[in-house]
């Protein structure tokens, strides 16, 4: 099970792979969501509803089914992620984080998270020291980017 980050769905249908000439990256993600292979918190999806493109926005509200509640679970889970790692929370943002709750669907599941994120080493003069990434591996959660989904379901687009 793939547990989706909002930063992957920007990557995909906003910078890299837009959906008027990557439709068959769509219906491949359609295949995965309709199998219950991937899902992604709501919290992703008030994050797609606040800073997504219109045509993101869109394609979220027509494929609810792949967003799912907070369970008591799940929150405290993601609650205890961060509780631990509290510089996952931005504090000036308008919107809940959904960073832990990605990662604790995904360890709930013994899902991999798939973010486009990378981590504080990877960057030059990080803000803070961790992202979805650096969490992931502390916590033993496998973590991939979109490519690596591709690659990892071995599609050929």
């Amino acid at each position: 099970m793939y547990s989706l980050d909002t930063s992957m769905f920007m990557d995909w249908q906003a910078r890299y792979y837009p959906l008027d000439v990557f439709r068959s990256l769509e219906e491949r993600l359609l295949q995965l969501i309709g199998a219950g292979e991937c899902a992604a918190v709501a919290l992703v999806r008030e994050e797609i509803d606040s800073v997504g493109t219109p045509g993101l926005q869109t394609w979220a509200k027509g494929n609810a089914g792949l967003f799912v509640p907070l369970t008591t679970e799940i929150q405290q889970a993601g609650a205890a992620i961060e509780a631990m790692y509290p510089d996952l929370l931005d504090p000036k943002s308008p919107y809940q984080s959904a960073d832990a709750y990605v990662i604790a669907l995904a360890q709930l599941r013994n899902g991999v998270v798939v973010s486009q994120e990378t981590s504080a080493a990877e960057k030059r003069k990080p803000p803070k020291d961790h992202y979805i990434p650096d969490v992931c591996r502390e916590l033993g959660v496998p973590c991939i980017n979109l490519l690596g989904l591709m690659r990892r379901e071995r599609w050929e687009l």
